[in-house]
């Protein structure tokens, strides 16, 4: 029988890719509700920057390591949650082993640590491992339709490996694993050039740069603002009993890519042309969550819609490019709306 450690507030939590950009969102909110927080990144995608105002809060330690490698803490743990990979098509195809091996070797390090520590743990999985869906939308008794030998298959694979691993380690008994399947998220911290479609529109919307939108611009997704998918991570990882079966989290909201591309360019009144280029390689045509079990078992719900979570991360990426048109800056900051959303604190 599996220990589960106490909840509440006050637990000591590791969060692996904790410099990232859900990773310092998901940091900032632990912190917030009063638990003690071990950062562990290899600085592979996420950044020093993003961590910064922690580094001197009582509660929040760095270590700075590839999980691929050995860890061990010195104190109890009560949590693990690991968002440790590149997420973004240029990120993790630049290295493709080593994505596949921070998926199933770093997966398997981080349960080792939760089985010796008996900590709870949360892998944050994707809506990749749906591969182009033939089921839409997605629930997550569906299988998928992916390529095990294509470009994508690294971090498409290595996450369905990552979950079965997680699936293998609860069924022996031998960890309290959950799996979040996150859909596409954006907002504050993400990096302008980590080829994520919101990101790239915005830079190059505010950088008076065409946008580029690859394939016809019809095939869809669905975007969730980081503090809601920061609520969904906490409210699985507290939730008891443990579900037992994969959770999509994400915006259940569908917009075509040139939908999102006529939002931004609304936002930020510069004259841009569109730049159509071919579509990558098994690059999926719609995406959007059923959430129908993330709403039973959790009571949750994304609640920021699409043009408010743009506007704020649209004036966070004014605030934070180097070398910006002032002008730009300024009109991305007329779309400035009330203070960006936080994740709020859970008391499960």
């Amino acid at each position: 029988m599996l220990q589960v450690n106490r909840r509440g507030k006050g637990k000591t939590v590791l969060v692996a890719g904790g410099a990232g950009f859900v990773g310092s969102h998901l940091c900032d909110a632990l912190l917030g509700r009063g638990d003690s927080v071990i950062c562990v990144d290899s600085y592979l995608t996420g950044s020093p920057d993003n961590v910064r105002p922690l580094m001197n809060h009582p509660g929040f330690r760095l270590i700075e390591q590839d999980i691929c490698k050995f860890l061990e803490i010195d104190e109890p743990l009560d949590q693990i949650y690991n968002l440790a990979c590149a997420a973004s098509p240029p990120q993790y195809q630049a290295d493709p082993v080593h994505t596949m091996m921070t998926c199933v070797a770093g997966t398997g390090n981080l349960l080792a640590l939760a089985e010796r520590h008996r900590a709870s743990f949360l892998q944050a999985s994707t809506s990749e491992v749906y591969g182009d869906p033939a089921e839409h939308p997605q629930k997550e008794d569906y299988r998928g339709n992916v390529s095990c030998t294509g470009p994508r298959a690294c971090y498409d694979e290595g996450k369905r490996a990552a979950e079965a691993l997680c699936f293998d380690m609860l069924r022996a008994g031998r960890v309290d694993a959950r799996v979040a399947r996150i859909f596409n998220t954006y907002g504050p911290r993400m990096q302008a050039n980590d080829g994520r479609i919101v990101s790239n529109l915005i830079v190059q919307a505010l950088s008076g740069k065409p946008l580029t939108i690859y394939g016809s611009g019809l095939q869809t997704r669905s975007f969730c603002y980081v503090s809601d998918l920061v609520g969904g991570l906490m409210a699985l990882m507290d939730l008891r009993p443990n579900p037992g079966a994969p959770v999509n989290l994400g915006n259940p909201g569908e917009f075509t890519i040139n939908e999102l591309a006529q939002m931004i360019r609304s936002m930020v009144p510069v004259r841009t042309a569109v730049a159509y280029r071919p579509l990558p390689k098994d690059d999926p045509q719609r995406r959007r969550p059923d959430i129908s079990r993330a709403t039973e078992l959790l009571d949750w719900q994304p609640t920021v819609p699409l043009a408010e979570g743009l506007r704020y991360t649209i004036d966070w990426f004014a605030a934070n490019l180097d070398d910006r048109p002032r002008k730009r800056v300024a009109a991305a900051r007329r779309h400035r709306g009330a203070v960006a959303p936080q994740a709020a604190p859970l008391d499960n």
